[in-house]
């Protein structure tokens, strides 16, 4: 028809709308991070935590909105994240005498731009049809997609590097030298424990992935990765923790000592790899949910409909269908955010000899096992491949 767009173009401006919501979602969710781990970490420490951050309108007419919505969301420091990034703006741009000014520069954008483009290979929802047009809920539909992910985590290890090296400074370089070897000491675990996963469903393809989880067993329990590889989910879910370096694997940033690959930054560049932190766990609350949970499948629910183990149905139609399944992606990694938070607020932080043992003598040895003994069961389930 005249005047329409052509094909490419239409599909262009999809997957930019999906990149925007998708971004504008995690970089949110990252800055709600900032709140959560202060108000958490106060009610399992029972205290008050962040409430000191107000916003109030000067006019008198603005009075009942300063008391009854802004007072409260100041009480509850919800203004703090917002105090933060204007305190991160504006503060100086420092960068030491001796430093390399372009690798300086570079290290903060290099590890906050591969935590979020990793993103486009996540699976946020089923296909959407919109105007006779199918719409896959996924920014970049790739073949590999978790090969893609691993790869983009495996990037973020440049950023660190180049920021302990950059700073010229010999706490900051050993503080880098921590980190990478922390980060590809567990990349190996966290890549071998998904194998077995790999083994079961036979893809690379995340979307694929999570519709293979679809269905139930004897009617009840969801196909959901976990019930099948339960020890790789651990194993993935412990290394995945020590590659976003949180606690109790938070050796690299040293937050108590003064020996920290971004000790030398300041203002927004500090900022760069603080969000950083709060974007990859993001990311992982991601994956174990789409690895392991489901990702959008919602239980008993299915294209046309709910179908009840007990015989009932309700049908639903496609966008509700879609926008269920949407929520309990989000759902599923909100939950997956709190019992990282949680973790954080209650382990000790480990020694490097123990954060090394762990890694090679317990997660290593856990996650080849797992993939010898899921290689023998699907031989015997599957003879004929």
């Amino acid at each position: 028809m005249t005047g329409m767009p052509p094909v490419w173009l239409a599909d262009l401006g999809i997957k930019l709308a999906l990149a925007g919501v998708v971004f504008f979602g995690v970089l949110n969710l990252a800055g709600l991070h900032t709140w959560v781990e202060r108000k958490q970490s106060a009610i399992i420490q029972d205290r008050i935590g962040a409430n000191r951050a107000a916003i109030l309108l000067p006019w008198k007419w603005a009075a009942p909105i300063n008391w009854v919505i802004l007072k409260p969301l100041g009480t509850l420091g919800l203004f703090h994240p917002l105090a933060d990034a204007v305190k991160m703006f504006v503060k100086e741009d420092f960068i030491p005498a001796h430093a390399d000014q372009l690798l300086h520069t570079l290290a903060p954008f290099l590890s906050v731009f591969f935590a979020l483009v990793a993103f486009a290979g996540i699976p946020f929802g089923d296909r959407l049809m919109v105007g006779g047009r199918l719409i896959e809920l996924q920014v970049a539909k790739i073949d590999i997609g978790l090969l893609y992910i691993f790869a983009m985590l495996s990037l973020g290890v440049y950023g660190v590097i180049l920021a302990g090296f950059a700073s010229r400074n010999n706490y900051a370089l050993l503080g880098s030298l921590r980190a990478s070897a922390q980060m590809l000491s567990y990349e190996i675990a966290l890549g071998i424990a998904v194998i077995g996963i790999v083994m079961i469903y036979g893809t690379l393809d995340l979307q694929t992935m999570v519709r293979a989880q679809g269905g139930t067993w004897f009617g009840v329990i969801p196909k959901w990765g976990f019930f099948l590889q339960p020890v790789a989910f651990f194993v993935f879910l412990t290394a995945a923790l020590a590659e976003t370096k949180r606690v109790p694997f938070d050796l690299p940033e040293g937050e108590s000592e003064i020996i920290g690959y971004f000790v030398e930054y300041s203002g927004m560049k500090f900022g760069m790899f603080f969000l950083t932190d709060f974007v990859e766990t993001i990311l992982v609350a991601c994956l174990a949910t789409t690895l392991f949970f489901g990702g959008w499948q919602v239980p008993y629910l299915t294209p046309n409909g709910f179908a009840f183990p007990w015989g009932g149905s309700v049908p639903v139609n496609n966008l509700a269908y879609v926008l269920l399944g949407v929520a309990s992606f989000s759902i599923k990694v909100l939950i997956f955010c709190w019992l990282f938070m949680t973790i954080r607020w209650t382990l000790p932080r480990f020694r490097y000899d123990q954060l090394m043992r762990l890694g090679w003598q317990y997660l290593f040895p856990l996650s080849v096992a797992n993939v010898v003994v899921t290689g023998l069961i699907l031989t015997l389930v599957r003879p004929n491949g």
